[in-house]
C-alpha cells in the first residue's frame, strides 16, 4: 500500500504542470463551445468525458455546420486513433498481472502528455502513478472548460491566441529534457517535426486527414526508430 501511495504522490507531482496547461488550453474550448450553442454543462460534460482536444474541436465543428452521427463517429475514430497506438506502447510496461480494471481506467486517461510522462518511467509502470496525472489533468481540462464557458466571452482575442499555444507549449517542455539525454531520441524528434511539416504545407500530403496523418507519421518514425536503434530489453 505504501508504495502504491508513492506512486500516487509522484504521479500528482508530475501531473501538476499539465494540470495547469490542460486549465488554461481548454479555456478556449469552453468559449468555442458557446459559439457552438452547446450550454456550459454540456461542454464541462464533454470534457469530462472525452479527454481529447483535437477531437472535442473537431466535434464542435461537426456540430456547427450540422454534421450526421456518421460524420461525427467516423472523425473521432480517425483523429484518436493515435491513443490506441499509445495504449499498446504503455502496455508493454505494465506488469503482466495488472488487473482489466486498471488497464481500462489507464486507457481512459491516456492523453498526449499523460503517455509520454508514462512512457519516461522505469519498467513496471504502477497503474496507480497514471492515475495521480489523471488526477490532476482530468480536473485541470475540465474546469478549464468550466471557467471559459461561463467567463471566456469576457476575454480579448489576443489573450485566447495565447491560451490556444499553451499546449504545444507544455508538451515541448516535456520532450525536450529527456531528448538531451539521448540523441536517437533528439533525431527522432527532429525528424518527426520535418514530416509533419512536409505533411502540413505539401500538395496532396496536406488534404489527408490530421488523424490519419498522425498515424502514418507515428507508425512510420517509430518503427524505422525501432529497427535502426532498438531498445535492449530489461527485466522486470
Amino acid at each position: 500500500m505504501e508504495k502504491k501511495g508513492k506512486w500516487y504522490k509522484k504521479g500528482l507531482k508530475d501531473g501538476l504542470p499539465v494540470g495547469l496547461g490542460y486549465l488554461a488550453v481548454s479555456f478556449s474550448f469552453g468559449i468555442q463551445a458557446l459559439k457552438a450553442n452547446l450550454t456550459w454543462p454540456q461542454a464541462v460534460m464533454m470534457s469530462m468525458l472525452n479527454l481529447t482536444s483535437a477531437g472535442q474541436f473537431a466535434a464542435l465543428d461537426t456540430i456547427t455546420t450540422m454534421g450526421t452521427y456518421v460524420e461525427m463517429a467516423l472523425s473521432q475514430l480517425i483523429i484518436n486513433l493515435r491513443y490506441c497506438l499509445m495504449s499498446s506502447s504503455l502496455s508493454q510496461k505494465i506488469g503482466e498481472n495488472t488487473p482489466f480494471f486498471h488497464r481500462f481506467f489507464m486507457a481512459f486517461g491516456n492523453t498526449d502528455e499523460v503517455f509520454a510522462l508514462s512512457a519516461a518511467q522505469d519498467k513496471p509502470l504502477s497503474p496507480y502513478y497514471s492515475y495521480g496525472l489523471m488526477s490532476m489533468a482530468i480536473p485541470g481540462w475540465t474546469l478549464g472548460t468550466l471557467l471559459g464557458g461561463i467567463a471566456g466571452n469576457i476575454l480579448p482575442d489576443r489573450v485566447l491566441s495565447a491560451l490556444g499555444v499553451a499546449l504545444y507549449g507544455m508538451f515541448c517542455a516535456i520532450i525536450i529534457p529527456p531528448a538531451k539525454k539521448s540523441r536517437i531520441l533528439s533525431a527522432v524528434i527532429i525528424i518527426a517535426m520535418l514530416a509533419s511539416t512536409i505533411f502540413t504545407f505539401a500538395p496532396l500530403l496536406r488534404d489527408i486527414p490530421s488523424g490519419i496523418r498522425v498515424i502514418i507519421l507515428t507508425v512510420s518514425i517509430a518503427g524505422i526508430a525501432a529497427w535502426v536503434a532498438p531498445m535492449k530489453e530489461e527485466a522486470v
